[in-house]
């Protein structure tokens, strides 16, 4: 079933939820069917399609956080840091799901010959086509009215999660939206202060 909400109210609508939880009446079937959609339809440089994604759901996106912590503590962070971060972790594995966006740096082997020389020399490019499937799903998902944050716990696990899910060697982890059922308001009921739209929108030539 497509959603009624409107693109630009669906816009407004994308915040950070933190305070998330399990239950949800967005089935995970519907879930599987928006992150297809906007992997595939978010634009990307010379159409090179290299955002890649592996969606965790039940038991798995649990154990993403469970190595999350793990790799925090491998890495031999102070004791002060994960203490501060492991609360925050705990309520990303309290969520329904997460869905880990990665770069296949492989892509562009699959190019024309003379167009590879180009997109490889601009790996920025393949990463702005990333950051919009990222964008596309996390407001379609809140479309939908789920709650979603997206974090980066990169490059501290890539080792663990790359084992733990079979992970290609060329898939380079970028960053992991969380979804599940809205347990509070978005940026925990803080307001978002808006700065002045002048100065970062400028016209010339307009009639």
């Amino acid at each position: 079933m497509a959603s009624t909400t409107p693109f630009l109210d669906a816009v407004k609508i994308r915040r950070s939820t933190v305070a998330l939880g399990k239950s949800t009446s967005v089935s995970d079937a519907r879930v599987l069917e928006l992150v297809r959609e906007a992997v595939t339809h978010a634009p990307s440089s010379f159409s090179l399609e290299s955002c890649r994604t592996i969606v965790l759901l039940g038991d798995e996106h649990e154990k993403l956080w469970d190595i999350a912590l793990q790799a925090m503590k491998d890495a031999g962070l102070p004791d002060q840091v994960i203490q501060a971060q492991a609360p925050k972790l705990a309520a990303h594995r309290n969520a329904h799901g997460t869905v880990l966006f990665f770069e296949d740096t492989s892509a562009a082997d699959a190019l024309p010959a003379m167009l590879q020389p180009v997109v490889k020399s601009h790996p920025e490019w393949a990463e702005h086509g990333n950051a919009m499937a990222q964008y596309v799903l996390w407001t379609a998902l809140c479309a939908e009215g789920l709650g979603c944050n997206l974090q980066h716990i990169n490059p501290t696990a890539d080792a663990a999660v790359a084992a733990a899910w079979n992970v290609p060697a060329e898939w380079k982890l970028r960053a992991q939206l969380v979804f599940g059922e809205k347990l509070g308001p978005p940026r925990g009921g803080v307001d978002k202060k808006f700065k002045p739209i002048e100065p970062r929108v400028v016209v010339y030539g307009a009639k």
